[in-house]
């Protein structure tokens, strides 16, 4: 593992440590590129106050701080600003205006919601339910359409326990339009290290048999997690099981 573009910081309410930290475990780790991808800022409407995600205001502070280590630590490796964002289609165009006056890089899709998190169902709560497979599946789908993400982050999130044959048949449309998209899918270290629903390997069967492109991604919530080598085995030992095709690096995709 050379490159992580899913890092956070403590400004998701739910990390811990430093951006330095982060920073230079990388660089123990061996990494070249490091990318910072906190859950973005959402400009919901006035009273709605998340709480797994920074603020508005909290976007100038993450900004230049990102961007002073980037320059700080240039010689050692290469750093990237990004940050990880559901797509809310009714909020999104808003999300859009607001980073214009951001030197963001990348945005990590990551879709923690169907509809979203005023009204929505998270998608990793169990559910036997067709419908929430049905509109997890379409929204990731109308999001990758959109061209502003360069990958899907714990794209098996989903937490679908109803019948086989549906969720079959609705995550392989999904790896293909992620094909089609050129948009590549995650192995996510953190599901991996703290056994969660995904990886689902029921889903990483298929990302096998359709040639999705995989990354991996350390979800970083602290600053151990950045690399974790024994995590780095359990997912390489997940590309040989499945026949994964898997990158490097991605491209970023510059969003706004």
């Amino acid at each position: 593992m050379i490159a992580n573009y899913h890092t956070h910081t403590t400004r998701c309410h739910h990390a811990t440590g430093t951006e330095r930290e982060y920073v230079e475990r990388a660089i123990e780790g061996g990494l070249k590129i490091l990318g910072f991808s906190d859950h973005t800022p959402y400009p919901f409407p006035e009273g709605h106050v998340s709480g797994i995600r920074m603020s508005l205001k909290e976007m100038d502070d993450y900004t230049d701080t990102v961007l002073s280590l980037k320059k700080e630590y240039e010689s050692d490796i290469e750093i990237h600003l990004g940050v990880e964002v559901e797509y809310y289609p009714r909020f999104f165009d808003k999300l859009l205006d607001f980073m214009k006056d951001y030197p963001v890089e990348y945005f990590l899709l990551a879709q923690h919601y169907t509809g979203d998190e005023l009204e929505g169902v998270y998608s990793g709560k169990a559910t036997d339910d067709p419908a929430v497979l049905e509109r997890y599946c379409r929204q990731v789908t109308e999001a990758m359409e959109t061209g502003r993400f360069t990958y899907l982050a714990h794209p098996d999130l989903i937490n679908f326990t109803g019948d086989s044959g549906l969720y079959d048949s609705h995550m392989r449309t999904l790896c293909r339009n992620a094909n089609r998209c050129n948009m590549p899918v995650e192995i996510n270290f953190l599901g991996l290290y703290e056994g969660r629903n995904y990886p689902d390997r029921r889903f990483w069967k298929i990302v096998g048999e359709e040639g999705c492109q995989v990354i991996f991604g350390a979800d970083a919530h602290c600053r151990e997690a950045v690399w974790r080598p024994e995590v780095t085995k359990q997912a390489e030992e997940m590309v040989k099981k499945y026949d994964l095709n898997l990158i490097e690096t991605a491209a970023l995709v510059k969003p706004v």
